[in-house]
């Protein structure tokens, strides 16, 4: 019988990660893990309890990039946005990351994982910089999968931030007006040093970007599932996948 919070979470057979590990692999997966709150509600559970649930689909997703040696897996943890819901579900949310990697570091440790934070992270509590720095700091040194973290992130802020330091450079000589060009924009940017996402992954039946890397996007593949975030599964994210490989990116040519 299944336990009331989880439905039987699936698995891909091996002749099917065989065919996708034989296609085109994405660099760079971005996920908008959306629908924790809707599928608590669905089960008489507090929002929270979405929350709790959808830490154990993060390990998932990173375990399935590793199998499939993607670069970068860049996660949409809060937004800047997400301020404006009820203190007790912010507060909760605040706790995530220090609960999260106080079980997953040392894993992501021996598995060559590097954790990036995109994102102000200097309006989060104390606690909360804490443990994000601490998991920069101990994987610093990491080569392998890099999981990025978008934390207190919004796209139009992070936009507004890059162009006031360009203009600022711009006066004091630093950066010469006549030769900005996109790469000068994307280097001024949170994400800079990562390649832009390949796959957008958007998850709960949601059709839209919600402030997020609204530059970096421009030419990524997006892919949106009807699935709440704490259902989402190895089979979801295969499928994801196998969508991207029949696609043909063309970048505005024919």
């Amino acid at each position: 019988m299944l336990n009331k919070l989880t439905r039987r979470k699936k698995t891909v057979s091996d002749d099917t990660k065989k065919d996708v590990l034989h296609g085109d692999i994405p660099v760079h997966i971005a996920i908008i893990m959306d629908g924790n709150g809707r599928w608590a509600k669905q089960r008489g559970l507090p929002r929270v309890a979405g929350h709790r649930e959808g830490m154990n689909v993060v390990r998932s997703v990173v375990r399935s990039c590793n199998e499939l040696d993607v670069k970068i897996l860049t996660l949409y943890a809060f937004s800047t946005e997400n301020w404006k819901r009820p203190k007790t579900e912010v507060d909760f949310l605040m706790k995530l990351p220090e609960k999260f990697l106080s079980v997953e570091l040392p894993k992501l440790i021996e598995e060559n994982v590097r954790v990036r934070i995109t994102g102000d992270i200097e309006r989060l509590p104390e606690f909360t910089k804490k443990a994000v720095n601490e998991a920069v700091e101990t994987t610093k040194n990491n080569n392998g999968l890099i999981l990025n973290f978008a934390l207190n992130y919004g796209s139009r802020s992070e936009l507004m931030d890059a162009f006031k330091s360009m203009y600022a450079d711009v006066r004091e000589g630093v950066l010469d007006e006549q030769h900005i060009s996109e790469e000068t924009v994307t280097d001024y940017l949170m994400t800079s040093g990562l390649s832009e996402p390949d796959l957008l992954i958007r998850t709960s039946g949601e059709i839209r970007l919600s402030n997020f890397m609204l530059w970096q996007l421009a030419y990524s593949e997006f892919w949106f599932t009807e699935v709440l975030w704490p259902d989402f599964d190895q089979e979801n994210f295969y499928e994801a996948i196998q969508a991207y490989q029949q696609r043909q990116r063309r970048y505005g040519g024919v």
